[in-house]
């Protein structure tokens, strides 16, 4: 999610809820605080699983055939590929910013990975997209790009689209970088994800979805603290201190403003206040998980919960005057960080993601992670969360985008229509 759109030429183009507790069958589980040393321990003698196409770890460097070839910026040897960026029409790079500081641009994201992908010597074209599908066509027709590096977060700007377009590449026989349609499907839906895991017994918040048009009724089991959020939302859209709420009358007002918002339903979750982490995670089979990140907040104001609104993630002058940045996790529990890399290779596969995802944990007073969101295809630009969590595992940013691309191409390879 980006702070503003630009206004930009249509079809540019340019080069360049189940408790805590609570099991599937409705047996109750203990909640005490949870011995991850002990646990880690169990499992360090499992083998790891191995993908059915033989994926590791860290992903080969592609060998697809193309025009000539090229060193990318670690020196390693490539094949030039064409690359066609699908973005929004708004999010096109203007040609005239070459060499410029862009930090504060909506289009950060987007002019990143044209330059990264440049670097690894590959021909780039950016597309901006809102309703002109038959510009992709076109070009997938007349320049027969390898892969489309996908960064479409709506469709005709109706952002619970975005699987369609997924499929709209794959039904053209165009590789793409990301979520498959399914995941994408799934984990936009933040009551289907929170179902999906309570049924695998893993940790959620209590939730409520309350539809448009009816009473907003809530359980005895669901108690205050609530976060009242827009279901299918991401980037915290319609997340600010007011989603917090402790009674039902505040309760009410906030679901009724979601709902008018974004024309949409508001899930209510419980309050997990606690630290915020983010997992990232990348691969179609064989996974890689990056170190763990958190959120913090230096100077939060006293008695006011932690919360990951909008402002928080992308308004630059409130994260100076809250000193907000992230960072690598510290200080976390003994066996707790083999602990969440498994939760999160588990989650993953529940979830059916492929490609690349970001997951979003609160870790509550019994010492359990508890996953709030799951985003495919995160926020990729330099110095994101997902990106610096990759460099801090020893990944540059040059080489997360040859990855990204070499997981695209792979999962075509699997899945190919006859």
């Amino acid at each position: 999610m980006r702070n503003e759109r630009q206004p930009a030429t249509a079809g540019e183009i340019r080069v360049a809820a189940k408790p805590r507790g609570v099991g599937a069958g409705g047996e109750r589980h203990e909640t005490r605080p949870v011995n991850w040393a002990a646990k880690c321990e169990r499992h360090k003698t499992r083998p790891a699983p191995r993908g059915s196409n033989g994926e590791q770890g860290q992903a080969r460097r592609l060998n697809v055939g193309g025009a000539g070839g090229g060193r990318g910026e670690a020196g390693a040897s490539v094949k030039r590929l064409r690359v066609v960026v699908l973005t929004d029409e708004s999010l096109v790079p203007p040609a005239d910013y070459a060499g410029a500081d862009y930090t504060d641009e909506p289009w950060r994201m987007e002019r990143d990975i044209e330059v990264a992908l440049q670097s690894l010597g590959h021909e780039v074209r950016v597309l901006g997209v809102v309703r002109n599908l038959e510009a992709i066509e076109s070009v997938h027709r007349e320049w027969r790009p390898h892969i489309a590096f996908n960064l479409l977060e709506d469709v005709y700007g109706v952002i619970a689209y975005d699987h369609n377009m997924v499929s709209f590449l794959e039904l053209m026989g165009l590789a793409y970088t990301g979520c498959n349609p399914l995941g994408l499907m799934v984990s936009r839906d933040k009551a289907l994800t929170k179902k999906l895991l309570a049924y695998h017994r893993i940790a959620v918040p209590r939730f409520l979805v309350c539809r448009q048009g009816r009473a907003v009724q809530r359980p005895k089991g669901l108690e205050f603290p609530l976060i009242v959020k827009p279901l299918l939302e991401d980037s915290s859209a319609g997340i600010s201190r007011e989603s917090v709420v402790e009674d039902d009358a505040r309760l009410v007002e906030r679901v009724k403003f979601v709902q008018e918002r974004f024309e949409s339903d508001a899930i209510v979750e419980e309050f997990i206040a606690g630290r915020e982490l983010y997992v990232g995670v990348m691969g179609n089979y064989r996974l890689e998980v990056f170190p763990a990140w958190e959120l913090v907040i230096a100077n939060q104001p006293e008695g006011v919960p932690l919360v990951a609104t909008a402002r928080v993630k992308w308004h630059r002058g409130y994260q100076k005057r809250l000193g907000v940045k992230t960072r690598p996790a510290k200080d976390l529990p003994e066996g707790f960080v083999a602990h969440l890399e498994r939760l999160s290779r588990r989650i993953y596969r529940i979830l059916g993601l492929s490609g690349y995802a970001r997951l979003d944990y609160r870790l509550g007073s019994d010492g359990r992670a508890y996953l709030v969101e799951a985003n495919a295809n995160p926020q990729l630009a330099r110095g994101e969360d997902f990106a610096a969590s990759a460099e801090h595992g020893g990944v540059s940013y040059a080489e997360l985008i040859q990855r990204i691309v070499s997981l695209g191409l792979r999962w075509k390879d699997s899945h190919a229509i006859e």
